[in-house]
């Protein structure tokens, strides 16, 4: 994942608890479930985020933030799995398969 995917599902979790979408502490047992998974964060996000992922975002209309994602699927060439249709629709511009 591109690094800044850590603050991205904290700060979902910290909307929805603040919404009261959550029951008190469940976060911390989502936290606790998605800490077990074989996540791997990309140590060359902030590297490629000055120029490959900017160019990316303004090539494809994505925000910085979602062309992380593409950045990092096409130079790992896999597949992009998302919810985002802006992101989906990028991926297959860029020639990328996408599971939207």
């Amino acid at each position: 994942m591109p690094a800044h995917w850590v603050l991205e599902v904290t700060n979902g979790l910290l909307l929805a608890s603040r919404r009261k979408r959550l029951q008190p502490l469940e976060h911390l047992e989502i936290l606790a479930r998605i800490g077990v998974l074989p996540i791997r964060v990309d140590p060359e996000t902030v590297s490629r985020g000055w120029f490959d992922t900017l160019a990316l975002a303004e090539e494809y209309g994505l925000t910085t933030y979602d062309a992380a994602y593409l950045e990092l699927a096409l130079r790992l060439k896999v597949p992009l799995v998302t919810l985002d249709a802006a992101l989906a629709e990028a991926a297959h511009k860029a020639g990328l398969p996408s599971f939207y």
